[in-house]
């Protein structure tokens, strides 16, 4: 089975003036379905310009970057257009909900893009939104849901056009930690429960647990083997199981 995401040698240079400033030196990573990634690292150090290149939104300066098999670093943006719409869901920590939409017509906008309209997709975005624990709110503004209750409709609107990899950029930074946890732990069962990779760059520590996976990024090459992560974590957690993992 392919990996759902796979960049080798990936670089990315972003112009300014006579020179350029690297964000990403040569970055190898796979995501594979059904499992949850986290990217950790300091501000700058390239993981919003390492999910937006694997979200097919950059392009990389060089480098190959496969989404389900296909090599797409070389495509146009016009062409890169049907890849994200076919494989690709986007969840923002800024929500990007249309504040003059209701709930549910946020979600039945992407399944416009995916062709379903009239019932179809009253019906389709009343199941998504019932799914992530909000079918109630399906006819409210944006205006008049929490945060939490926003993420949840941004999620819903990402798996609107059943997509195999889910990407998400600090999706709990506007929430508070109980409602954060509630996102992170929907996203985790989105993973292992329908077999989608879902990506996830976060600054929150107090999320890590939810990771099958984390991948620290510094400088814009990853920092440590994940195996070395996985054990700082658990030595934070539990010393004894940290030194038999060694």
């Amino acid at each position: 089975m392919h990996p759902a995401i796979a960049v080798r040698e990936l670089t990315k240079t972003y112009a300014e003036g006579a020179s350029g400033v690297p964000a990403l030196r040569g970055l190898d990573l796979d995501v594979h379905p059904g499992e949850l990634v986290m990217l950790v690292g300091p501000s700058g150090s390239g993981k919003t310009t390492l999910l937006s290149i694997m979200g097919c939104i950059l392009s990389p300066s060089t480098g190959s970057v496969q989404i389900s098999g296909k090599e797409v670093s070389q495509l146009k943006q016009k062409e890169l257009a049907p890849i994200r719409l076919s494989h690709i869901g986007f969840v923002f920590q800024g929500f990007n909900l249309f504040p003059t939409l209701t709930a549910g017509e946020n979600v039945e906008l992407m399944l416009d893009l995916k062709g379903v309209r009239g019932d179809a997709a009253k019906t389709r975005a009343g199941q998504l939104l019932e799914q992530v624990g909000i079918g109630e709110k399906y006819n409210s503004f944006p205006a008049d849901l929490s945060g939490g209750q926003k993420q949840r409709v941004a999620i819903a609107r990402a798996l609107a056009g059943e997509p195999d990899i889910i990407l998400a950029d600090e999706p709990t930074a506007a929430l508070d930690s109980h409602t954060g946890r509630k996102v992170i732990e929907m996203m985790r069962e989105l993973a292992h429960r329908n077999g989608r990779a879902v990506v996830i760059v976060t600054h929150d520590s107090r999320l890590l647990e939810f990771a099958d996976r984390m991948v620290r990024i510094e400088d814009g090459l990853i920092a440590q083997p994940v195996v070395e992560v996985f054990a700082e974590m658990l030595l934070r957690q539990d010393p004894g199981v940290a030194a038999t993992t060694a």
